[in-house]
């Protein structure tokens, strides 16, 4: 981790690009990420899955390095790590190597993010491999149960929409869809850079105000805002012959500014944060009802949820959900015990210190907080926050979203009946 909270860097150049630099002491890699303020939250019914497709066609070729194999070549040569991601409200770019090279990082990253040709040949080329990518997590129902449970939270607007689209949508999509995106999306005013590791900040703060003196500018997208709506449980079942049935069970929750948010990630650890959760003891350990059960939250910037996920045996998956939703009720009723309030802190700090050893988790986290609070929001911040959640405040929180108006359910697996389910969901 870096020293302390003071030592990183923050700036805002004339563009709008904001940079934040955070030097690390004992290390001798560097990182470069590049967060762009757009993800399929953005797009419209047409063009749905255009941000995951972009984030592909970017690593195509620039009016520098003209070929896919000139920008791998060029990283894979000194044994860079280096990949990309699109979420719902953000897309991300990042490669890591020897702090030697800076650098060629920092130029291959912000050229791929200025000048990617976006030649139609190689999107028709790429909609093969999109459309695949889509069947691949079709095929992984551990992955797909939580596309459903967003797709019955949110329902038909952009927040309940699949990140990689449809494949009907992929197919349609032509090259003036990809210029009119990148031109009004990848703009000065919409992206954060943060450089993490081994590094001077006044040099990186230099190199990156001169590669990205081009930069376009405009007026970010606004996305819509969430319609949130709900009367009783909500239940969303795909038919599909597994060996397995894979849930996720959950409620309605908090968005990322509501500080309740750190009361329910405490609350999450205490029930599936791990092999001593009570979760893992009653649904694993005490009935063997699963392999592995899993719980924790999810915040976006208008919009949460509180979920739990699991994968079991068909004939047990009625037991496994009653068996959950019991923990929950005890909960409600009773909220945690002061072991277990210090237990899930210290587990948390502890998983935070291991993920901070790296300069691409600070870079990634430290640029995170600029893009959505235009202000760095150190992880020692976040974690004085969280040492600061009280047991009042869990129950509290419990008692909030611990609601059957706020209860979803959705499920993958060999079931055409559903009534079964909608009778289960009782709080």
């Amino acid at each position: 981790m870096p020293q302390n909270s003071t030592d990183y860097q923050f700036h805002t150049f004339d563009s709008g690009l904001r940079l934040v630099s955070i030097p690390m002491q004992g290390t001798k890699t560097v990182a470069v990420f590049v967060l762009v303020g757009t993800g399929s939250k953005y797009e419209t019914k047409e063009n749905n899955g255009i941000s995951h497709f972009l984030e592909h066609m970017v690593f195509k070729g620039t009016t520098k390095r003209p070929g896919r194999m000139d920008i791998s070549r060029e990283l894979d040569s000194f044994g860079a790590e280096y990949n990309a991601f699109t979420t719902k409200e953000y897309t991300g770019y990042y490669a890591k190597a020897s702090a030697q090279k800076l650098d060629t990082l920092l130029d291959v990253v912000f050229d791929i993010y200025l000048n990617s040709k976006l030649s139609e040949s190689d999107i028709e080329t790429e909609k093969g491999v999109i459309v695949e990518e889509i069947n691949m997590w079709n095929d992984v129902p551990a992955r797909h149960v939580g596309d459903l449970f967003e797709r019955l939270l949110y329902g038909d607007q952009p927040a309940g929409w699949d990140i990689a689209g449809t494949k009907d949508i992929i197919r349609n999509l032509k090259r003036p869809n990809f210029v009119e995106y990148f031109n009004t999306h990848y703009i000065a005013e919409n992206t954060v850079v943060a450089v993490a590791g081994n590094i001077s900040p006044a040099e990186v703060k230099e190199k990156t105000g001169r590669l990205f003196s081009m930069i376009r500018h405009g007026q970010p997208v606004i996305k819509p805002a969430v319609k949130e709506f709900q009367e009783k449980p909500g239940l969303l079942v795909e038919f599909k012959q597994t060996d397995q049935t894979h849930f996720d069970i959950g409620f309605r929750a908090y968005d990322m500014y509501n500080e309740k948010k750190y009361a329910l990630g405490i609350l999450g650890v205490v029930l599936g944060g791990g092999a001593s959760s009570r979760l893992w003891e009653e649904v694993r350990e005490k009935r063997g009802l699963a392999y592995s059960v899993r719980a924790g939250q999810h915040c976006y910037t208008d919009a949460g949820y509180f979920y739990v996920s699991a994968g079991v045996n068909n004939e047990k998956v009625t037991e496994s959900i009653e068996v959950i939703l019991e923990e929950v009720r005890k909960i409600k009723r009773e909220g945690i015990t002061t072991r277990e309030l210090q237990q899930a802190k210290d587990q948390i700090a502890g998983r935070m210190a291991l993920s901070l050893e790296e300069s691409d988790n600070i870079a990634e986290s430290y640029a995170e907080s600029v893009l959505f609070e235009n202000r760095v929001l150190t992880p020692e911040e976040e974690l004085d926050k969280i040492k600061q959640v009280t047991l009042d405040q869990i129950l509290e929180a419990a008692r909030d979203i611990f609601d059957e108006k706020k209860l979803n359910l959705a499920l993958i697996g060999p079931f055409k009946d559903n009534q079964m389910f909608q009778d289960l969901l009782t709080i």
